[in-house]
């Protein structure tokens, strides 16, 4: 959640980039999937395949899909995060409607690395700032804390029936060339914004007291305090330690510069977490 002196006008930029998101994702797919009969990861896959039995178009069906998940996350992920993740979805939906299907290369593969590109930077400018592109990730979020795995271990379990599906539906060149999509998007995930679950904050304070209170108000997370000293002013200070989800990192970008603005922060890859950690919302 974001602190009560949260600025309007990061809100509005905020609220701009997951536009542009949802943009870009819809020229992805309607400009390179969509015309290949390739699919899409997560939730957006699955309407591209039922639309194809249905009279309704891709756009509509997704909508439709993220409104059971947009509850699920409202209550097991959180508020903020589920309002603007479905706000990406439902922008997503209109920009579909809106952008005719059109053929810019009649090369499958061309369209593929294209299309699984531009989608994946799509979702990864909205995960970036605190939203993600809805579907999928909500629910591998909410499975990989009632299961104690990670996270990436749901994502290729979903998104491997989303390919499997393709294949005994439609034909297997095109479950072929979506495992192409998928791999694309990954890494071009990979290159925008972190894909690792857990993240451990280190933070430098001259405030520990105000940076302890703002961050258990708005992350509800664990806090380990440990005393240091200036190297170059000597002065008294604390390191308070914190591990996250990657959900979280805008959050605590915003927490850490409303309680302290000179606080000094370094964000860690975490690879696995032992003991106490909260898994549920």
């Amino acid at each position: 959640m974001l602190t009560s002196h949260s600025s309007i006008v990061s809100e509005v930029i905020r609220v701009l980039v997951i536009v542009f998101g949802a943009l870009i994702m819809a020229v992805g797919l309607n400009l390179f999937l969509e015309p290949a009969n390739v699919f899409a990861s997560g939730a957006t896959g699955i309407a591209q395949i039922i639309a194809g039995f249905l009279p309704l178009s891709t756009g509509v069906l997704l909508f439709l899909i993220n409104i059971p998940i947009a509850m699920l996350g409202w209550f097991k992920v959180g508020r903020l995060f589920t309002f603007y993740s479905f706000l990406h979805v439902a922008l997503t939906t209109f920009f579909l409607d809106l952008i005719p299907i059109t053929e810019l290369s009649g090369d499958i593969l061309l369209n593929s690395v294209f299309g699984g590109a531009i989608t994946a930077a799509g979702a990864a400018v909205a995960l970036k700032w605190g939203a993600s592109a809805g579907g999928l990730d909500i629910v591998a979020l909410v499975l990989a804390r009632m299961g104690d795995r990670p996270v990436g271990t749901y994502f290729m379990l979903l998104n491997g029936i989303i390919v499997i599906a393709a294949g005994f539906l439609y034909n297997w060149e095109s479950s072929l060339y979506t495992l192409v999509t998928l791999y694309v998007g990954s890494r071009v995930i990979d290159t925008i914004h972190t894909r690792h679950v857990k993240l451990t904050a280190l933070i430098v304070t001259k405030n520990p007291d105000e940076m302890r209170d703002a961050i258990h108000e708005n992350l509800t997370r664990g806090i380990t305090r440990i005393p240091a000293r200036g190297g170059f002013d000597a002065s008294e200070k604390e390191i308070l330690m914190t591990v996250i989800t990657r959900y979280e990192m805008y959050t605590l970008q915003q927490v850490v510069q409303e309680a302290d603005p000179e606080a000094f922060t370094n964000i860690i890859n975490t690879t696995t977490v032992f003991g106490l950690f909260r898994k549920d919302d």
